[in-house]
């Protein structure tokens, strides 16, 4: 048995004399609120209970890279395997407490502690801690100057996380003050009472088989990092001669496949259940599980060297294309089903396509599936084996005649007729928003096509990245309906798509004054409107007459527009 010798420390004994790193090809900020929110709950008790005893927080691993002298003192460089969540999380919160410091002499003096604890007065001011994947720079500036931009700016997953742990520093600091707490205090308990079991190794071949030790003993690992560990202990155990080459490229890939998993939620564990379900050894019936899918990957490197890198290569470019369908607005709208969207994932990834033919396998998977999913409302237990093997068939080269078919075959099972028929009844603002959104933007791709005009998706894009009161309009407003009417108010005759903000300064407006921002908008379906009220000669209200002719009219595309 590896024989482990960790060192039990208080925050200020593990931060001292030591500069933490976390490489690029560690998993990146990921922490949300309810973590964060468990940990200030943590700090809270232990402070409400007064006694001497240490806290334990977490488990950290981290692997010596050498020594760095600053003045007369020598630091450790440490690269963090395990635990940079929470610790990332505390210098953050060590940071938000000194921004709040208050100019007495008391506070000042522990202001400056923390600032020479978290920058190093050196000429390059290094940090006492240094993240990863931070390009856009809030991490250093916080730690620097104490400012940050607002988390809703952030412009991907990684940075919205990273700003809002900032921002809930700060609002847990301005809480504890308005208690009545002392911020001295909270520094000393930070320091003094909280704990870490720290294994410290030089080796980074130990690193692997500390990794895999803890995840047997049952604490809290990924199974995302879980198999980054078991692909680079089998790296490690290789007797290639050039393993360094071999290190340094899946050092690489994983630096890639971190860096792009932070630029959305949840994407580290679709991308290893996808790419696991697609090199499935036999066709299966359901998307793997998290586990399943580690263990799957695992055996499929272990026949060397060059199964390592071609797997985790393999899980880049999944991951990579999961995030470009998600990045697609049309593509990630159909569905977030995760076997359909599988598909979709399946027939981007091969490369013996042509574009034009993948656009037209898309096209027919889009026109099935928003079926399936959109009109009929089907959630995941349905046509869960088709979509998976299909998509284990695609991926093993199905012919793209037979991709066709297989996909015409699941729609027969969700005919457009029935499709339509079950929209009239469909509370489309809140039980239908996410596939509104959808269907309209394809019918503003439709008219822009009828009209010979350029489709705007930098506009419809916008439309999409803002919440359901944000974007849809109900034409006539509600408050105009009485109780005989308002079975009617959420249909899709009565809704409609407009840009951020446009919405909550019409919603009260008649629809004569609403069809002239309409026009305003550049949106063809706005545009639209307002001739249908022109055409009808509609004085003030938007009528039922007028509900029901636009209704008529969408369902009438619609029926032609998801058609096989």
């Amino acid at each position: 048995m590896l024989d482990i010798q960790p060192k039990h420390l208080r925050l200020r004994e593990l931060m001292q004399n030591r500069l933490f790193r976390i490489p690029d090809y560690q998993r990146n900020y990921s922490w949300g609120r309810k973590q964060r929110q468990e940990l200030f709950e943590d700090i809270r008790q232990v402070y409400q209970k007064g006694d001497d005893r240490l806290h334990f927080m977490a488990t950290l691993v981290g692997l010596r890279r050498g020594e760095l002298k600053i003045g007369t003192d020598e630091h450790s460089v440490v690269e963090i395997v395990d635990g940079q969540q929470r610790i990332t999380t505390l210098v953050v919160l060590l940071k938000a407490i000194a921004n709040a410091m208050r100019p007495s002499t008391l506070e000042e003096a522990i202001k400056r502690e923390i600032a020479s604890m978290l920058v190093k007065d050196d000429e390059a001011t290094l940090l006492l801690l240094q993240t990863n994947h931070d390009t856009s720079g809030h991490f250093t500036t916080y730690m620097r100057k104490g400012t940050h931009t607002a988390s809703s700016a952030a412009t991907t997953f990684a940075d919205r996380e990273i700003l809002a742990a900032m921002e809930e520093c700060e609002e847990f600091v301005a809480k504890w003050l308005r208690d009545g707490y002392d911020l001295g205090e909270l520094v000393w308990l930070l320091k003094n009472r909280l704990s870490f079991v720290f294994h410290e190794v030089g080796d980074e071949k130990l690193v692997y088989t500390v990794f895999e030790v803890l995840n047997s003993r049952g604490l809290e690992v990924s199974w995302f990092d879980s198999l980054k560990s078991m692909l680079m202990a089998n790296v490690f155990e290789s007797t290639a001669e050039n393993k360094i080459e071999i290190i340094n490229e899946v050092h690489w890939e994983w630096a890639e496949i971190y860096r792009i998993v932070g630029l959305r939620l949840g994407l580290s564990d679709e991308s290893m259940r996808v790419s696991a379900t697609l090199r499935a050894p036999n066709r299966p019936y359901r998307p793997l599980s998290a586990e399943d899918a580690a263990r799957v990957l695992n055996e499929r490197s272990l026949h060397g060297p060059n199964a390592i890198v071609e797997t985790t290569s393999w899980l880049k470019e999944v991951t990579s294309t999961l995030n470009t369908i998600e990045a697609d607005r049309r593509i990630s709208g159909v569905t977030s089903i995760l076997q359909a969207r599988m598909v979709a994932a399946a027939i981007y990834l091969r490369s013996d396509i042509s574009a034009e033919q993948r656009n037209g396998l898309l096209r027919k998977w889009e026109n099935v599936t928003f079926r399936v999913y959109g009109c009929y409302g089907e959630d995941a237990r349905k046509r869960v084996g088709d979509y998976v093997s299909l998509a284990w068939d695609i991926a093993h080269a199905l012919p793209a005649e037979d991709i066709v078919t297989r996909l015409t075959d699941i729609g027969m099972q969700f005919p457009i007729d029935r499709a339509i028929e079950r929209l009239p009844e469909t509370v489309c603002n809140t039980d239908w928003s996410t596939q509104l959104h959808y269907f309209f933007r394809r019918y503003e791709e439709h008219l822009s096509a009828q009209a010979g005009q350029k489709f705007n998706s930098e506009q419809w894009n916008r439309i999409w990245e803002k919440t359901n009161s944000d974007s849809i309009e109900h034409i006539r407003p509600q408050n105009e309906w009485s109780n005989s009417e308002d079975s009617r108010v959420h249909s899709l005759g009565n809704l409609m798509i407009l840009p951020p903000g446009l919405n909550s300064k019409l919603q009260d407006k008649p629809v004569t004054e609403k069809a002239k921002a309409y026009r305003e908008t550049g949106l063809l379906l706005a545009n639209e409107i307002a001739n249908f009220v022109a055409e009808m000669r509609i004085k003030s209200h938007w009528t039922l007459a007028a509900i029901e002719a636009r209704e008529k009219s969408l369902l009438k595309w619609a029926r032609q527009e998801w058609a096989d």
